[in-house]
């Protein structure tokens, strides 16, 4: 039987852990994601190794969910089934890719700077979680409009 707190625990011990490695590998600051980006300028090439490493991780763990039959708290292992490549992919790709290279956050590093009380990345989670919002009630409204005709 599993404890009811389990997956809670889990997910904080998991979350604490990619946040101290966002800490160490210097991700939490906004000037080395954009010293990545300025290829031309002062490129700065650390990113590479974290995501390199952030990689390897993944490829572990892809297979390690391929020789297990489910997740240790899960019945089943919850992978996305869609691969098509649509312009709604592209799109928020896109805006993600701008928003990144502008503000140097995306969510995860964001997330963890909101515990240092800072003005920026507070206004970036904030104006994120508004247009997460924004979005899915666009994407409800586009799919009722089209369920009703």
């Amino acid at each position: 039987m599993k404890h009811p707190y389990a997956q809670l625990a889990v997910a904080l011990v998991s979350g604490s852990v990619f946040g101290f490695g966002l800490s160490l590998s210097g991700m939490l600051n906004p000037q080395r994601v954009q010293g990545f980006l300025d290829i031309f300028g002062a490129w700065d090439p650390s990113l590479v190794f974290v995501l390199g490493g952030a990689v390897a991780v993944a490829m572990l763990g892809i297979q390690i969910m391929r020789i297990s039959s489910h997740p240790i708290l899960e019945p089943v292992y919850h992978v996305p089934t869609n691969k098509k490549v649509d312009s709604t992919l592209i799109l928020g790709s896109a805006i993600f890719g701008i928003g990144w290279g502008l503000g140097g956050l995306c969510p995860g590093p964001a997330v963890a700077l909101l515990s240092m009380g800072l003005v920026k990345p507070t206004v970036f989670v904030v104006c994120m979680v508004v247009g997460m919002q924004v979005h899915d009630r666009l994407l409800r409204t586009r799919r009722g409009t089209a369920t009703a005709n």
